[in-house]
This record gives C-alpha cells, sequence and structure tokens, in this order.
C-alpha cells in the first residue's frame, strides 16, 4: 500500500511537509499547501473510548493523522469488512460513517503519522482528554 500511496504526487508532498515543518508551531484552523489537493487541518478535539468512537471512510481524500500533543488510539478495519453503515456518503464533507464495533486498533506517538486510504475506515480519537492533531487531507490521485 505505501509504493501505491508513494505514486500519488500529493501524498508525497504532504510526507515531505511533515518532514520539513514544525506541526506544532501551526495555529489551528485550516492551512491550504496545495489548493484542494492538499491541505492540513489543526485541530484540538476531545477524545472517546472505544466504544464511542466511530468509524469512518473517505472516497475523495486520504488523511494522514499526526497526533501533536499526547498518544492517539485509531480502530481501524478494511473497508470492504465494514457492514452497518449509517446512512450514505455526505459527498460534500467526504465522510461516511459505519456502526459496526471497532475491533482492532493501533496506538501511535506524539509526532508519528498514520495513513488511512480510501478502503480503509478508521475510528480516531480513542483516548482520554483532549488532543492537538494535524490532519492532512490528500486527495486521491
Amino acid at each position: 500500500m505505501e509504493e501505491k500511496l508513494m505514486n500519488n504526487p500529493y501524498y508525497a508532498k504532504a510526507i515531505e511537509y511533515i518532514q520539513t515543518h514544525d506541526l506544532n508551531a501551526l495555529e489551528p484552523g485550516k492551512h491550504i499547501i496545495d489548493g484542494d489537493n492538499l491541505f492540513v487541518n489543526i485541530v484540538d478535539s476531545n477524545m472517546k473510548t472505544v466504544r464511542q468512537a466511530r468509524l469512518e471512510v473517505h472516497d475523495k481524500y486520504i488523511d494522514i493523522q499526526v497526533p501533536l500533543s499526547k498518544e492517539e488510539t485509531f480502530g481501524v478495519k478494511p473497508r470492504s469488512e465494514c457492514r452497518l453503515p449509517d446512512g450514505e456518503m455526505n459527498v460534500e464533507k467526504d465522510i461516511l460513517f459505519y456502526n459496526d464495533p471497532v475491533e482492532e486498533t493501533v496506538t501511535i506517538a506524539p509526532g508519528e503519522m498514520i495513513a488511512f486510504p480510501p478502503e480503509t475506515a478508521h475510528a480516531p480519537l480513542i483516548g482520554e482528554g483532549i488532543v492537538r492533531k494535524a490532519i492532512f487531507k490528500v486527495r486521491v490521485k
């Protein structure tokens, strides 16, 4: 999968941006890197329990998530194995939630990154307290 992602020029540009910029220095909000093709949102979000976390998928964008202030746990599941969609894809917001339970998780440390292409459902924000994080939106090529 990594090779497929690296063939996307916007993904490669996002990785370069992560490696060459201090994400902690960015103010909260949306930062445009390459128009609608690549941008990053810096957010402070309340974390949830595994039970509260919801799996989500995107069609138009790859998510690259980088927790900045503390570790974050993500639920992960192949999209093809998700069985309980909560409605239809919100085309405007490029998001579809699933009511499937989170059964597998991955935890990453501050400054580490994790990428979620359209074929991977993910449930972010599992943990306690508030996390500051960077969410890169990388247009699918």
